[in-house]
Parts: structure tokens; C-alpha cells; sequence
């Protein structure tokens, strides 16, 4: 297994196992998603974004607040953009 592969899988089990369910599913439904296609440098955005709370993350998924401009990063920006299909 790769050093890629090893952080793929990493960052997939974190972004499903976060600590509350709203944030394991949309967290964990981007990763299921976006990981395989995410290069090392989007990799490691991601792994900045698992860096915060889950309250806050839910909170700028869901709109309730918005986002730092410090804060964005292209992958971020996908994140907030994605609907998974339910």
C-alpha cells in the first residue's frame, strides 16, 4: 500500500467517525465520494478541514455560518457544495 493509499484510508475513517452522526454523514459521504480523486495536496486541505469541531463544521455545512475567508480552500469550497444523493 502506498503512502497515498495509507492517507486515503486514514482520512476516511476519521471523516466517518467524527463523534456525532450529522457531521459522520456528510463528512463521510463527501470521503466516499471525493478521496479516491483527491490528490496530495487535496488531501491534505482535507485533512485541515477534519481539524476542526464537529459544531462548527456543521454549522458552515448547513449555512448556519459562514466560513472564515482564511479558511477556504478549494476542497472546502466542494465540500460546502456538495448534495449527496440520499
Amino acid at each position: 500500500m502506498t503512502e497515498l493509499e495509507k492517507t486515503r484510508k486514514r482520512l476516511h475513517f476519521r471523516a466517518w467517525h467524527r463523534g456525532t452522526k450529522e457531521s459522520d454523514l456528510m463528512l463521510g459521504r463527501f470521503a466516499d465520494a471525493h478521496l479516491a480523486h483527491m490528490n496530495e495536496e487535496e488531501l491534505a486541505d482535507f485533512e485541515q478541514v477534519l481539524e476542526h469541531i464537529d459544531p462548527q463544521l456543521v454549522d458552515w455545512l448547513t449555512g448556519r455560518e459562514a466560513v472564515p475567508a482564511n479558511l477556504r480552500t478549494p476542497v472546502l469550497d466542494r465540500l460546502l457544495a456538495y448534495q449527496p444523493e440520499i
